[in-house]
């Protein structure tokens, strides 16, 4: 397996890239966000790879950074996300917001990536809310959309749900959706804490 490569950048484009390796070139495939960080042709730079093998084929996937590689390999232990689709992700979005995404069931901002649908949005925060904080530990103390006006009354909310025996991250994930869609005069800690048991006791 190739774990990087360091050579000469032959070609390169918002897709791939071509690296000269001892007079060998290396087609790689890379999101938008490495090739951002790529040194003109003609430069010499290094590219943490992926190797996917199947078959009848050998890919190569570049990466400029240790965390898009980390987030490249987890999106493809999701059932019905290849290469294409992770390669979309990290092209759409750095590596924080998409995490951050999945930390607050942000459905919206997942759901508007090239080959992402809605049942797909679902499933990847599902399957990696509690693995991205690995890949990025800042997303785990981000805040959801909620206005600074209810910020407030979201947390005296929580505190409430929590003291009556709710988990903590299923607490804030059903307040801050709740506050994230209302106006904030609906937002007292007495409503939201009402709609969240109705929501949580379902």
């Amino acid at each position: 397996m190739i774990g990087s490569l360091t050579g000469v950048i032959k070609e390169s484009s918002f897709t791939e890239m071509i690296i000269d390796v001892h007079g060998v070139g290396y087609l790689v495939f890379i999101p938008l966000s490495t090739f951002d960080k790529l040194p003109k042709p003609g430069s010499e730079a290094t590219v943490l790879v992926h190797t996917n093998v199947k078959e009848d084929d050998i890919q190569l996937y570049g990466f400029a950074t240790t965390q898009e590689k980390q987030l490249f390999k987890l999106l493809m232990t999701v059932s019905g996300i290849g290469p294409k689709i992770a390669l979309n992700v990290l092209s759409a979005m750095s590596v924080t917001s998409f995490c951050t995404a999945i930390v607050n069931a942000d459905l919206k901002a997942i759901n508007a990536i090239s080959g992402i649908g809605k049942k797909t949005a679902e499933l990847l925060v599902l399957e990696l809310r509690n693995k991205v904080k690995d890949i990025s530990p800042e997303s785990a103390f981000a805040k959801s959309k909620v206005p600074d006006a209810v910020s407030k009354s979201t947390e005296d909310a929580v505190r409430a749900l929590v003291q009556l025996g709710f988990k903590q991250e299923a607490a804030m994930k059903v307040i801050h959706e709740l506050a994230a869609g209302k106006d904030p005069k609906e937002c007292s800690t007495e409503n939201l804490i009402r709609l969240a048991l109705r929501s949580l006791n379902k």
